[in-house]
């Protein structure tokens, strides 16, 4: 199958055109058969998760030593790592866009001990009076033909199967939402009371970098994200270890089931999970994998690595992927809930995610980092 990847307008285009013909919940379904692994190299991040890959016709409608400080920013107080400066092997050979493994070294700089909070962005947003990308309205000349009572501000949200589906096609679990923002991560009727310390989600690489430059930080290069993650462990299959299971516990927060329409949720969370709900790594960082997608500071581009500097690598001038070409995208790391062995498996060491620069959903959150 030639599975196209398309921009957040076209899944509220496509959105809008379901329910203008009123069959948003009757999509008839083309099933083929695709390996988990090459759904993963053909869709290699939230963008792939994000945005419908379908198409439509008749018949159809992602040992340093340490010390901590507090750094207060507006009204809320970071806990930081000092994350000393080494050198380290980036990159894995499970993903074309993550080769060639390449030595890199990096300066040492503080990093967020865990993702931004829903009481941190909500303290940047009371500060401010920032707006985020899905509370915004849309503009009606990015989206020709669609109706103008349709154009209402919202995101993608994942909405679980009531059965099992084949892995082809992820407008089964990923929805344009009117009214989900980072307030009501799935939608209108969700809020986030009671849930201060869960990691903030639906936001942008541009909100998120707002929020940064609100706080005196800014965004991890990808490769300090993933000296961070890495915190020593150059040679393993995931950034906590060898096994996939150490000791018959879950060690991040996953999903595990039957993607997408069973998640059985053993590790104790059907969505994000608070934050320092596992372990940390032996850096002092919490949940660098799995949880929630995180944004780096770096443009995306699919063959970056083999031209990538290797003292303090920042990124690519332009970025560009194949499956999307034009379309400006950063890098995403470390996986999400919804990262399942069967599907998404980009939770594993060296792993890289990509998405849109002003797309958003509810597995996406970022943290800071300050030189």
């Amino acid at each position: 199958m030639n599975i196209k990847v398309y921009s957040l307008k076209l899944i509220v285009v496509l959105f809008t055109c379901f329910s203008v013909l009123g069959q948003e919940n009757d999509v008839l379904i083309v099933a083929t058969s695709t390996s988990c692994e090459a759904m993963c190299k053909a869709n290699t991040s939230k963008k792939a998760l994000l945005m419908n890959s379908v198409s439509v016709s008749a018949n159809k409608s992602e040992t340093t030593p340490t010390k901590k400080i507090n750094e207060s920013t507006g009204a809320s107080a970071k806990e930081m790592v000092w994350i000393a400066g080494g050198e380290f092997t980036m990159g894995t050979n499970d993903y074309p866009d993550a080769k060639p493994i390449h030595k890199v070294k990096v300066n040492g700089f503080w990093m967020d001990e865990h993702e931004v909070t829903n009481a941190q962005f909500a303290a940047f947003v009371k500060a401010t009076n920032y707006v985020t990308i899905a509370e915004r309205p849309l503009n009606p000349k990015d989206y020709p033909g669609v109706p103008l009572d349709k154009l209402v501000p919202g995101s993608a949200v994942f909405v679980a199967p009531t059965s099992k589906v084949t892995l082809d096609n992820i407008q089964q679990w990923w929805q344009y939402v009117p009214g989900a923002n980072w307030k009501h991560p799935t939608g209108p009727k969700s809020n986030i009371i009671g849930k201060d310390n869960y990691p903030v989600v639906q936001i942008s690489y541009l909100d998120a970098q707002a929020y940064a430059k609100w706080a005196g930080k800014r965004l991890p290069t990808e490769a300090e994200w993933e000296f961070a993650a890495r915190a020593g462990r150059s040679h393993t299959k995931y950034y906590w270890g060898k096994e996939f299971k150490p000791k018959g516990k879950w060690v991040a927060n996953i999903f595990q089931g039957t993607f997408p329409n069973n998640n059985t949720a053993e590790d104790g969370f059907k969505g994000a999970a608070p934050v320092k709900s596992y372990a940390k790594n032996p850096y002092g960082m919490y949940d660098l994998e799995g949880n929630v997608w995180e944004w780096c500071n770096d443009l995306y581009h699919n063959d970056y690595y083999k031209t990538s500097s290797t003292d303090n690598p920042t990124g690519p001038k332009t970025s560009y992927d194949p499956e999307e070409p034009g379309v400006e995208k950063h890098v995403q790391r470390g996986g999400s809930f919804l990262c399942s062995d069967q599907y998404c498996i980009r939770y594993v060491a060296g792993a890289r995610g990509k998405g849109e620069t002003t797309s958003a959903c509810n597995h996406l959150g970022f943290r800071c980092v300050k030189d």
